[in-house]
């Protein structure tokens, strides 16, 4: 589906006082991504980016976790800023387009939590990655396979233009070695669909939807998960990649 990213931006924007007590999936991503990075390449890089920082999720486990001379954080919200620095203070707020970002030095680590499966050409945004890197530089992110959020897909026929680890695998191959690549999936439980519809708004990816619900639209939404997902589950399916510049 084509995404507007003025509706992307304006509904993260909304979700931010919300989203850290939303985002456990995300949370989670987070923390296993720095320990696939560590693992795999491990945990000291002079000049770190990161695209997509969000309220500062991923910020919180790189600050603690890795070793690093400059910190560029990047996000498409300009209010981002203000709960990045307030983890690390010293770290270097560039806003934008993460398409489009043009740090300033070269880097030796490129990381990114949630954010890759909201890219239109996630291939010509690793390619030009690539050009961001240092040699052997490392990009390690985050982001989900095409059975991320099914229940909705079924009920709303709704869903980004997720990729399968293997095609995701491929992409990559064109530019860098990749070093660690694995999907896992959770499942939340809530106990009425609203409760769906809210936690889809607190952490932004009501984006999805262009158009403005009204009651009859929420209200055949209730009626359809109940029917078919009467266990009022909602599945995430993460996948989390760490590879190295050719």
């Amino acid at each position: 589906m084509q995404l507007n990213p003025k509706l992307v931006k304006k509904q993260f924007e909304k979700s931010m006082p919300e989203y850290d007590k939303n985002a456990v999936v995300q949370k989670l991503m987070a923390e296993k991504l720095i320990s696939s990075l560590t693992a795999a390449a491990g945990s000291n890089f002079d000049n770190i980016l990161e695209a997509g920082a969000g309220t500062g999720l991923l910020t919180k486990q790189t600050a603690a976790r890795l070793t690093f001379k400059k910190y560029y954080a990047n996000d498409i919200v300009e209010k981002a800023e203000n709960y990045l620095k307030s983890i690390l203070s010293d770290c270097i707020f560039i806003c934008g387009n993460a398409q489009k970002i043009k740090p300033p030095v070269k880097m030796d680590l490129i990381i990114s939590n949630a954010m890759f499966q909201w890219f239109s050409n996630p291939d010509k945004v690793l390619a030009y990655y690539r050009t961001l890197l240092n040699p052997s530089g490392i990009i390690a992110f985050s982001t989900f396979s095409p059975d991320n959020f099914k229940e909705i897909k079924n009920v709303c026929n709704l869903a980004l233009d997720y990729k399968e680890p293997d095609e995701i695998r491929s992409i990559l191959e064109k530019n860098y070695n990749v070093l660690h690549l694995e999907k896992f999936e959770c499942k939340l439980n809530f106990t009425n669909p609203l409760e769906v519809l809210a936690h889809m708004k607190n952490t932004g990816v009501n984006s999805l939807c262009t158009k403005h619900w009204g009651i009859i639209d929420v209200k055949e939404f209730c009626e359809k998960y109940k029917k078919f997902y009467p266990d009022l589950t909602l599945t995430y399916s993460p996948i989390i990649i760490v590879a190295e510049k050719k």
